[in-house]
């Protein structure tokens, strides 16, 4: 029997989506098949590789894939839009595949400053979407 599928959306699948996709898979690999897509792929955030390396999460298997890469192609059990762009901007057969849940996330890509000041605002995106990751989780 295949896994429900999960999709994860995001403006450019290169951060907030690319995370969620790797805690859904740590957590929930096991239950779901975790897919993540942007509406507008931009390459995946050096800073999203880092902080998640620090929590022991490799994204080297992953890649910044457009949304409609899977349009048709895909059933959805349940999708995430994890930032208001994406829910306004992604193909409406997404949203009514399944369950829809949005998480409103600040994106983390548009930190100014230092390095560190950067790194921080990544780790605690990363952090506020692993507790959403483990609490969806935990409530099936």
């Amino acid at each position: 029997m295949d896994k429900p599928k999960i999709l994860v959306l995001c403006t450019g699948n290169s951060a907030r989506s690319q995370m969620a996709e790797a805690l859904f898979r740590k957590y929930g690999g096991d239950r779901y098949a975790v897919y993540s897509a942007g509406v507008e792929p931009k390459g995946i955030n050096p800073y999203t590789v880092r902080v998640m390396e620090e929590v022991g999460l490799s994204l080297a298997d992953h890649r910044s894939k457009d949304v409609r890469e899977y349009l048709g192609k895909e059933h959805f059990a349940h999708v995430f839009t994890v930032c208001h762009h994406a829910e306004q901007n992604c193909p409406s057969v997404f949203l009514t595949m399944g369950t829809h849940d949005h998480w409103d996330l600040d994106d983390p890509a548009a930190q100014e400053g230092t390095d560190a000041e950067k790194l921080a605002k990544f780790r605690a995106v990363r952090n506020q979407i692993d507790e959403r990751v483990r609490a969806w989780l935990q409530e099936r």
